[in-house]
Order: C-alpha cells, then sequence, then structure tokens
C-alpha cells in the first residue's frame, strides 16, 4: 500500500517514474508523440508535463499523488487530430475525455479518482471534478499550456533576433 501522506517529502524524478513508467512505455502512449497538442509541442510531451505538474501539486499537498500523475499522463490518450475531426473546439471538449478515458481504461486499470480525473479535466467545459486530484489535474494541464505557449514564444522572438542579426551583418 502506497503512503500518501508524505506532503513535505522531495519529489524525484525516479519516483515519478515509478508511477508512470508503465503508461510512459506503452505503445499507446508513445503514439501520442505524432501528434501535435499545443505550440508545437507533442501530445505526448504535454502528457507527461502535465503529470509532472500534477505529481508535484498533489505530494505537496499530501493528496493521491500517483493517481494525479497517473490521471494527468492519461488525460489526452486519444490518437486522431482533432482539427481533422471536424468537431469543432467545444465537440472535441467534450467528445475527447470520453475518448480518453475508454482508451486509458484499455491501456491499464484505473482507480476513481484517476477515471475523474481523465473525464473532468476539461473543466469548466465538461463535468465538475469530484476530487481534489482531479481539480489539480485540470489545473496543470492549463500551467503545462501556459508554459507551452511561453516556450513557443520564446523560440519565435530568438528566430527574429537571428533574422535581424543576419539581415545587420550580411549573413
Amino acid at each position: 500500500m502506497t503512503d500518501f501522506s508524505a506532503a513535505g517529502s522531495a519529489c524525484t524524478h525516479e519516483e515519478f517514474y515509478a508511477i508512470i513508467g508503465d503508461i510512459a512505455e506503452s505503445v499507446q502512449f508513445r503514439k501520442l508523440a505524432e501528434y501535435p497538442q499545443h505550440f508545437g509541442v507533442s501530445r505526448m510531451h504535454h502528457s507527461i508535463n502535465v503529470a509532472y505538474l500534477s505529481y508535484k501539486a498533489a505530494k505537496r499537498l499530501g493528496l493521491d499523488y500517483c493517481s494525479a500523475a497517473r490521471g494527468g499522463m492519461l488525460h489526452d490518450l486519444f490518437h486522431y487530430c482533432w482539427k481533422e475531426k471536424k468537431l469543432g473546439v467545444f465537440g472535441h471538449a467534450f467528445f475527447h475525455p470520453v475518448e480518453a478515458l475508454s482508451n486509458s481504461e484499455e491501456l491499464t486499470e484505473l482507480n476513481d479518482i484517476e477515471k475523474d480525473a481523465i473525464i473532468t479535466h476539461m473543466w469548466p467545459l465538461g463535468r465538475l471534478p469530484r476530487y481534489k486530484e482531479s481539480f489539480i489535474v485540470c489545473l496543470a494541464d492549463d500551467v503545462s499550456i501556459f508554459f507551452e505557449l511561453a516556450h513557443a514564444l520564446k523560440i519565435k522572438k530568438n528566430e527574429r533576433k537571428k533574422v535581424r542579426w543576419r539581415e545587420n551583418h550580411g549573413g
């Protein structure tokens, strides 16, 4: 039985990987690398980001950090380009959590917190989360998108600087 009461204990990459490794190594999860998610980040990397943020926050708060991390890993486990599915933004917001939950249940055994985190991660557009860990996954998803955008903007800014430098220096 895992002890989830270690609110102040250190977060380690080894512990994180021990929690999510079976998912990370699966063919279904690795296939997410083929799909863009936000601002040049693959769906696989986005999911890892969400899982790690969820793990750290839940652990810090003394919550079930294993379920938060696994819910974060699985929250976007769907294998299609949502723009090509022609559901529209709102249709996709409601459809993909159901698809992710179905795919996740085929991949691994899920507890109630993990299921709730996956199905409610689009809140407030979808269902209201029932668990604190599910709220954490929702917030981690949003924070991850913010950091992915900031990273993309930084790359664009650096590219513009390089272009200006070449223009000014004849290169």
